[in-house]
């Protein structure tokens, strides 16, 4: 099912998201429904929060296959690199943000068990990305020259 995605001003997209604490049937759907979502939007990435969802879920595709992350954490990070992004919630918009140029993260699957996954480029910024949106912070609190999206027909808007 396709999920309506919150857009800037919706209060939902500022608040802390609370940990999953029981990977369920309900959870599973939820995350499913994410990935429709956001390959319906079309983008590379979805936070629960940008749904109406205060749980810590996210879900990613960079080209790799989906990843179904709940409680993700950055556990470690190494470089610097700027890129331009936009956000699902925040249509018609981009700018570019600093990040770590790559990310260790850990987190649950679908199924409740531990996985650790690393990697630099796309996937490394789509992470740091949908992480920050289950702490309530949008890519333009770290941008800078924000203007109106300059689509790329063959690009995918990140979320």
């Amino acid at each position: 099912m396709i999920l309506k995605i919150r857009t800037e001003g919706d209060p939902v997209l500022r608040m802390k998201a609370k940990p999953v604490t029981q990977i369920d049937d309900t959870m599973r759907k939820l995350a499913s429904d994410m990935l429709e979502t956001m390959y319906a939007a079309p983008g590379v990435g979805l936070a629960a929060p940008q749904v109406g969802e205060l749980v810590r879920l996210v879900v990613i595709d960079v080209g790799d296959g989906p990843e179904v992350l709940f409680n993700p954490e950055i556990v470690s990070f190494t470089g610097e690199a700027v890129d331009v992004e936009g956000c699902l919630s925040i249509p018609g918009m981009q700018g570019m943000v600093k990040r770590a140029a790559h990310v260790v993260v850990t987190a649950d699957d679908r199924y409740g068990r531990k996985i650790r996954l690393a990697g630099g480029g796309m996937l490394a910024k789509a992470l740091q990305h949908e992480i920050d949106h289950l702490d309530g912070i949008l890519y333009v609190d770290k941008a800078y020259d924000i203007g109106p999206a300059e689509v790329d027909e063959d690009e995918q808007e990140e979320s």
